[in-house]
């Protein structure tokens, strides 16, 4: 089979809002990556809103990497500059690895819709116990850059030249007994 004829494989990924003033009847940012995460042909495994709180968000983060049934976690919200904005210091203190290039990227992509803008935002991404967690800013616009623009063909397994799930089954080889 050439690499034009593989098959799609679908993750299970799991969305949360962080936010203090959302409700899920008002999350616009969740419910659109929500969407474009089941029209890309994945399924929707869990989904929180959470408020920014450090602690939580790391608990949560956590309780989804030990699930061997979650592949992806993606977050939106909590990504700037105040105070209230924990979200990357909960992701960092669940990675094991970070996709540094995950944040140039976005900031690449926003840059060219919000010029300087860009700066503002900390979207990161890195990996946790086999499982990838990428961090969005909480506006609809970053979330549908983010999934547009890098984590729709990252996460689809006929994405050439590589891509995220081609590598999915090797995240954790450095915790497995070695023969």
């Amino acid at each position: 089979m050439s690499a034009g004829e593989r098959a799609f494989i679908p993750l299970n990924i799991a969305l949360m809002t962080v936010s203090d003033t959302r409700k899920a009847e008002d999350d616009r940012s969740g419910d659109i990556l929500a969407t474009r995460i089941e029209e890309a042909g994945h399924r929707l495994a869990e989904r929180a809103l959470l408020p920014d709180d450090l602690d939580r968000l790391v608990a949560q983060l956590r309780d989804w990497v030990a699930q061997p049934g979650i592949d992806v976690i993606v977050t939106t919200g909590g990504t700037g500059l105040t105070g209230r904005d924990v979200t990357v210091e909960a992701h960092r203190a669940v990675y094991e690895k970070e996709i540094d290039a995950f944040s140039t990227l976005f900031t690449m992509i926003s840059f060219e819709k919000i010029g300087t803008s860009a700066v503002q935002s900390r979207a990161c991404g890195g990996v946790a116990n086999g499982t990838y967690l990428f961090a969005l800013p909480g506006s609809p616009g970053a979330c549908k850059d983010g999934w547009d623009g890098i984590l729709k063909a990252q996460l689809d397994y006929r994405h050439m030249p590589c891509n995220f799930v081609e590598i999915l089954p090797r995240l954790d080889e450095h915790m497995r007994r070695k023969a």
